[in-house]
């Protein structure tokens, strides 16, 4: 909702003389929205456990600290490009609201992503196990003599 917030704050904005300021808080407020929407509704639907392939808490904590950083970088440098506006204030102080609650989603994710990762998947020690098994039987060939006999 904050970075939502920030882009609606950074579109209200009518005219600018240094304006690549204002297009990269633009691109991205945007592409953290359009990011962590797709995310939140993969994981609201259920429809990560389709794709077991993907260490989805690894995506989600790349996305968080990638959304923090760029937040903390194009806040930044559209506080040190404005012109007093109240929409680029607001925008400003919305962006770094969002940086800092992507800052905190970016550590609940470290910490579930080293849960995580501490743990085999059941998937992954099931055919471990069933791997295991099946080298353990054993064919009996006539055709191949043991050499210590």
């Amino acid at each position: 909702l904050l970075a939502l917030t920030a882009f609606i704050c950074i579109e209200t904005i009518m005219e600018c003389s240094p304006c690549e300021g204002l297009y990269f808080f633009e691109f991205v407020s945007c592409s953290a929205l359009v990011v962590t929407g797709a995310l939140l509704l993969l994981f609201s639907l259920n429809l990560h456990t389709r794709i077991p392939q993907i260490n989805w808490n690894l995506t989600d904590l790349v996305n968080t600290g990638l959304s923090t950083f760029f937040f903390f970088i194009a806040s930044v440098v559209l506080a040190a490009l404005n012109h007093k506006t109240g929409a680029e204030i607001a925008a400003v102080v919305f962006g770094f609201l969002a940086m800092a609650v992507y800052a905190v989603n970016t550590f609940v994710a470290v910490s579930l992503w080293r849960v995580s990762s501490r743990q085999p998947s059941s998937r992954q020690s099931s055919d471990y196990i069933r791997a295991r098994s099946e080298s353990r039987e054993v064919v009996q060939r006539p055709e191949i003599q043991r050499l210590d006999a």
